[in-house]
């Protein structure tokens, strides 16, 4: 078990950061809702191995997930994770250049980071990594269903997440998480899935708190950072997304690219929602093309089917 690094929250909640390797340039892997810093085991192994002492990797546990602490409720929404990421930023890395990869809640946690501190964003972050998520919330998550049934089970969903979040920090849904599977991995994986990395998946949503699982919903739904996609317009931006992703579609990204068409994008075919998993070796190699990028070098940009 990797021992880790503690970050003390503004409003006392302690964060779990695993971190691998040293190096004068610090990647902050942040993950998605509820799920863990496991989903990127092979990322964190491979980036280590691949940049020696010229990177360091920290992988965060966001509040209520993992093996981090729990918030209140009313501190449980992306404003309050703009503020983890600062703390992390402060107290684990308070110089040097900053390299931000984020998956789905963690792209749109780093969206929010860059709102609400700009001035630290652009003094430190040199590179940025939107995988499997949006800045427009949940407008165009739809399941893969017709949009008339995408918007009613949405709605249903959104009921469904205020009834859990009454569950505070209990974790009871991990023992019938099992039962669950079919169904998860309809929702978050495209055509084709390893055994191993599903029952990933269903031990990290099992150690998610019920009030992480529903109490971020809300303030995920109405989130709306386009604004701060214009902090992200003077370094290197990678997007990537699954051609068969039921959350955040590609349909997602159109207002990303627009906004940085200096962005890479990336589809990978036959790919769902989750992609550290689901085609570990090209997002490895996508982001270590990003961190070569961010270090003081030339910058490209383009975009590319996988």
């Amino acid at each position: 078990m990797h021992p880790g690094l503690r970050v003390r929250t503004s409003d006392g909640v302690e964060l779990y950061v695993a971190e691998y390797g040293s190096g004068p340039l610090t990647v902050v892997l942040l993950h998605g809702w509820t799920l863990d810093h496991r989903l990127w085991r092979k990322q964190t192994a491979d980036l280590a191995a691949r940049f020696g002492r010229r990177a360091r990797i920290l992988a965060v546990d966001l509040r209520g997930h993992g093996r981090s602490g729990s918030s209140e409720l009313s501190d449980t929404n992306l404003f309050r994770l703009a503020d983890d990421v600062h703390a992390v930023l402060t107290q684990c890395a308070p110089d040097g250049p900053v390299v931000l990869v984020g998956h789905s809640l963690g792209g749109m946690a780093m969206l929010e980071f860059a709102h609400r501190y700009p001035a630290e964003f652009q003094r430190q972050v040199t590179g940025v990594a939107l995988v499997s998520t949006t800045a427009e919330g949940h407008t165009h998550t739809s399941y893969g269903l017709a949009p008339w049934l995408g918007r009613f089970v949405r709605e249903v969903e959104t009921r469904g997440a205020a009834l859990l979040a009454l569950g505070g920090p209990l974790r009871v849904h991990k023992a019938v998480m099992p039962a669950l599977l079919p169904a998860v991995r309809w929702l978050v994986f495209g055509d084709r899935v390893e055994v191993e990395a599903l029952r990933l998946t269903i031990a990290m949503i099992g150690s998610a708190s019920l009030r992480s699982i529903g109490g971020f919903r809300p303030s995920v739904g109405r989130m709306n950072r386009l604004d701060a996609l214009s902090l992200l317009a003077t370094v290197p931006v990678r997007v990537l997304v699954g051609n068969r992703d039921r959350l955040t579609p590609v349909k997602c990204t159109e207002a990303i690219v627009a906004a940085l068409p200096h962005a890479r994008l990336q589809v990978f075919d036959s790919c769902g929602h989750m992609l550290p998993l689901e085609c570990p070796d090209a997002v490895t190699d996508a982001l270590a093309e990003l961190i070569s990028e961010a270090a003081p070098k030339g910058r490209k940009s383009g975009r590319t089917r996988s």
